[in-house]
């Protein structure tokens, strides 16, 4: 791609703001409800550690060389391993969020077709059918222009939302809260619920994996990704609590979809319905740019050893075909696997999972920048290096709050992929 063609500050910032507002914000509030108080710490701490990861890609993008893209990074200060196994666990992560977008835009879905959960394996076949359309578009090279579209629409509803919650709480005080969960305040809960706030901002990353895509790098990929993560962060966090607080616990714990609810709580049946629509869009525009950077990136790995190089290949237009086929199957995979569960359980499984596996690409980037920082690479300030430490803690604490069934699935992911990139290295030697 031309620099010149890519993506300026707005494009970037876009990027940025859509990936992270779109993976799980329609069914978190369901997710959070329980915790109580407790979230508000998690959403704190979470915002906190993503700040210093922000700003350590921002320092990493700032200081290396233009368009390298976190991938490239990492392989100039660590090598070639390093970078293939932090990629691979952020490919995992896209894997598993597809999934948990997915099921979050089926049951946003059935809140307008509720008949369609009464059919055996009815929402797994519309979740197959999306993926399949959405590839379909991809390898057409319309993906840009359903991304367009869904994400102006998808801020509807969260403008519905942060207003009404306010003019609530400026009606009614204290008492727009009366049915909040009563949950003490622990460091249990908070450590617990800190895996679910963390995967509702990734995506914080997206600029700084595809710089390649971006005019001017250096100077647009830093500010985009503090911009995005600012104002991303801003809504999410005032959509969910204004949904999880503000709606009977036991409701909102049980429902399919919040903000559906909440709005036709209080709005009307008629506005819930329109909500649930806009929420289906989103959740499935999300799912598209997720689909193509996951087609992106399987390519990239592939064209520097360790997959099959058959994934590289590209159409006239340079979609990467191969690559977008294999992001899709497996994402099917992975929608399947969370669909032996239900509801917000199903959400909450492949979101856990999709934390781990993103977890540790963020680690070796943290790692990469602080290799960076000793050798000069980065400035040698105070502030970088204490992003670089706080950055590492968090992700550390919030691989802790995720729990041992999501983080082994995640070692069992990663330990498979690595398995898979020894056997087809080994296979390239023989055949030389």
């Amino acid at each position: 791609m031309k620099r010149g063609r890519g993506l300026g500050f707005w494009g970037a910032t876009a990027l940025v703001v859509g990936n992270i507002i779109g993976s799980s914000i329609f069914m978190l509030p369901a997710v959070l409800a329980p915790f109580g108080a407790n979230a508000l710490i998690a959403w704190a701490v979470s915002i906190t550690g993503a700040t210093c990861l922000a700003f350590v890609y921002a320092q990493l993008a700032l200081h290396l060389p233009a368009g390298a893209g976190s991938h490239g990074h990492v392989k100039i200060l660590l090598g070639d391993d390093a970078a293939w196994l932090g990629s691979w666990g952020y490919l995992l992560s896209v894997w598993t969020a597809n999934a948990a977008i997915t099921v979050a835009g089926v049951s946003y879905c059935l809140s307008v077709v509720p008949g369609l959960e009464r059919w055996s394996f009815g929402p797994e076949a519309l979740g197959l059918l999306v993926i399949t359309l959405l590839l379909a578009a991809n390898l057409r090279a319309l993906g840009g222009s359903v991304q367009i579209v869904s994400t102006l629409l998808k801020l509807i509803p969260f403008l519905l939302v942060i207003t009404f919650g306010f003019w609530l709480v400026i009606d009614k005080g204290d008492a727009a809260f009366d049915g909040m969960s009563q949950r003490a305040i622990a460091w249990e809960p908070a450590l617990a619920s800190v895996g679910i706030t963390l995967f509702a901002l990734l995506g914080l990353e997206s600029a700084a994996v595809q710089a390649r895509a971006v005019r001017d790098p250096n100077t647009i990929v830093p500010r985009a990704t503090i911009a995005g993560l600012l104002l991303a962060g801003f809504v999410s966090i005032a959509v969910t609590c204004i949904v999880a607080y503000m709606m009977p616990v036991a409701q909102v714990t049980n429902s399919s979809a919040p903000i559906a609810d909440f709005i036709g709580r209080f709005i009307g049946g008629g506005a819930g319905l329109l909500v649930a629509v806009f929420a289906a869009i989103s959740c499935f525009g999300t799912l598209n740019g997720c689909l193509l950077v996951g087609g992106e990136l399987t390519a990239a790995m592939a064209s520097s050893d360790g997959l099959p190089k058959r994934l590289t290949e590209r159409s006239e237009r340079g979609t990467p075909i191969v690559g977008l086929v294999s992001c899709a199957l497996v994402s099917m995979i992975f929608l399947l696997l969370a669909f032996s569960r239900r509801g917000a359980a199903a959400f909450e499984f492949v979101a856990l999972l999709s934390t781990t596996t993103s977890l540790v690409f963020f680690v070796i980037c943290t790692l990469a920048a602080l290799q960076a920082w000793l050798s000069g690479r980065l400035p040698k300030t105070r502030g970088t290096l204490f992003a670089c430490l706080g950055a590492l803690v968090f992700s550390m604490v919030a691989l802790y709050s995720a729990g041992l069934e999501s983080a082994l699935w995640g070692v069992a992911c990663i330990a498979a992929g690595h398995a898979w990139r020894w056997v087809s290295l080994a296979r390239r030697s023989a055949s030389r």
